[in-house]
């Protein structure tokens, strides 16, 4: 009854806006360009260079101390439930049979997956996602008229899940160019081609539903949305624009019961291109690396910072001990406003455009950096196969000062003692002053600051004392800020907390 009566609503209004002043015409759009009658010229020249990729693993067999025992329950891979039935069924075998190291095994099971793929050189080299490929003893490449080739990995990408397979073809083979993922505009047709569910050479037709989504796949999510139809076995496969150019390549879908339901997701080709490029040229990928950790710059991190043009840039929360950004001065509390003169409007775009950059290379680095602008040079680095955790150097250990309640904030702190190391599993060159109480519903709660939280640095002045850090606090009050900024540092790393500040006493509210 609720929507029928906002329905209703909206029918009856309709005359009153009939009668509305020319102001709120509507604005005056270009005619969208037509879809095509048919997608089947295009499809005949492109389906030839998209392959169905059959890759096969051994596996251990779940009977191979007892052939007689029943068949361990397939739980999800990596689930609690796995490991549960894996030492369950253990449990029941005789302790005899444990113990017969000269009893013959059974043969090895052997699991099949599918996925999709597509041709980008005559000469025989394939493009697909690194998860269809991950952990194969055996990869098969099948082309359009069934014909099966045996291939070899050149090389993987998990950071972008990307793997460029090579095949050996008896003659030259259908290729598709490349496109511009960066000409691609919301609104655009498209057409996906893969091999959903086994059935094979499969066509979806759909537009890009959004550009630059972010699902927490990785530091260099940049995926263009498409309601193209995608499903299971569809991962490799390409998506291509009305001039069958490739401009994605179509990894995931969000979907709740395990079908599409029009929310697929395709790395751009501008990022894969540069990917597969490495991968083809040496097998493996290196990208540039600055060495800092950030995080996003709020509008209250801004205010606290002075940062004209409101929230915008990289935060750097740390810039790791021995790394590119450290030799070269940058430090944490400073803002990256443009990378290799390109602006970075937010943090999530910075790890893209250092990644994309030489490894070597020196570039211009702005920072915002004590209220005004200022350039740094940055040589990189490469970027390390896993995260490195740089060594704090020890500093001198600060006096034990009494706990105190930092007034307005909600929390009460203490100095780096024996005992509140020891309490809160504090490392012994631990700096700073340590919270130890939050109470509930305060500024601090609402920020997550918990107690064994480090206060590292307010307002971009190191703190070693509780008085240190109080005194701090009512100079600012004093200096009329309504934010400042802490540098915390907890089980997660160091992160930049902005905390609004109650007037000194005697002040007006």
């Amino acid at each position: 009854m609720r929507l029928a009566a906002t329905v209703l609503l909206a029918l009856f209004a309709l005359p009153a806006l009939a009668q509305a002043p020319a102001a709120l015409e509507a604005p005056s759009v270009s005619p969208p360009r037509g879809a095509p009658e048919s997608f089947a010229p295009l499809v005949r020249t492109l389906l030839p260079a998209v392959v169905n990729i059959s890759t096969t693993q051994n596996l251990g067999g779940p009977r191979a101390n007892r052939p007689d025992a029943p068949e361990t329950p397939q739980a999800p891979p990596g689930s609690p439930f796995e490991e549960f039935f894996r030492d369950f069924f253990n449990r029941q075998r005789p302790p005899g049979q444990q113990a017969e190291p000269n009893r013959p095994q059974p043969p090895q099971r052997r699991a099949q997956s599918l996925g999709s793929g597509f041709i980008i050189d005559p000469a025989g080299l394939v493009v697909t996602n690194n998860h269809v490929i991950e952990g194969a003893d055996e990869i098969n490449v099948i082309l359009q008229d069934n014909t099966t080739l045996r291939a070899t990995l050149v090389g993987t990408d998990p950071r972008t899940d990307l793997a460029l397979l090579r095949v050996t073809p008896a003659q030259p083979l259908p290729a598709v160019p490349w496109g511009d993922s960066d000409t691609a505009q919301v609104g655009d047709w498209v057409v996906a081609i893969g091999n959903p569910f086994g059935l094979g050479g499969t066509v979806t037709a759909g537009i890009v539903s959004a550009r630059g989504r972010d699902i927490r796949q990785g530091p260099f999510d940049d995926f263009i949305q498409t309601d193209a139809a995608i499903n299971r076995g569809n991962s490799g496969g390409p998506l291509f624009n009305l001039r069958g150019e490739v401009i994605g390549i179509n990894t995931a879908i969000y979907s709740p019961t395990g079908g599409s339901i029009g929310i697929g997701f395709s790395i751009p080709s501008n990022l894969a291109r540069g990917v597969v490029q490495q991968l083809a040229e040496a097998g493996r990928v290196r990208r540039g690396w600055l060495g800092v950790n950030i995080q996003q710059v709020t509008e209250e991190i801004a205010e606290s910072l002075g940062l004209r043009g409101g929230a915008r840039g990289a935060l750097i929360a740390r810039a790791i001990e021995g790394g590119p950004a450290a030799a070269a001065g940058l430090r944490s509390g400073d803002v990256v406003l443009r990378f290799n003169n390109q602006e970075v409007r937010e943090m999530r775009n910075l790890p893209r455009l250092v990644a994309e950059s030489a490894v070597g290379a020196q570039v211009p680095v702005v920072v915002w950096r004590d209220g005004r602008e200022e350039t740094v040079t940055v040589t990189l680095g490469e970027l390390p196969s896993e995260t490195q955790q740089a060594a704090v150097a020890p500093g001198q250990a600060p006096r034990p000062d009494r706990p105190i309640e930092l007034s307005g904030l909600g929390m009460r702190v203490a100095g780096l003692t024996a005992e509140t190391r020891e309490r809160f599993r504090l490392r012994p060159d631990q700096r700073g002053v340590v919270v130890t109480e939050v109470a509930p519903n305060s500024p601090a709660a609402e920020r997550d600051i918990r107690p064994g939280d480090v206060i590292v640095e307010v307002q971009q002045e190191r703190v070693n004392t509780p008085q240190e850090l109080q005194e701090r606090l009512e100079r600012l009050r004093r200096q009329g800020r309504a934010t400042a900024l802490f540098l915390i540092e907890g089980p997660q790393g160091q992160r930049f907390v902005p905390l609004r500040l109650a007037p000194p006493r005697g002040a007006p509210g």
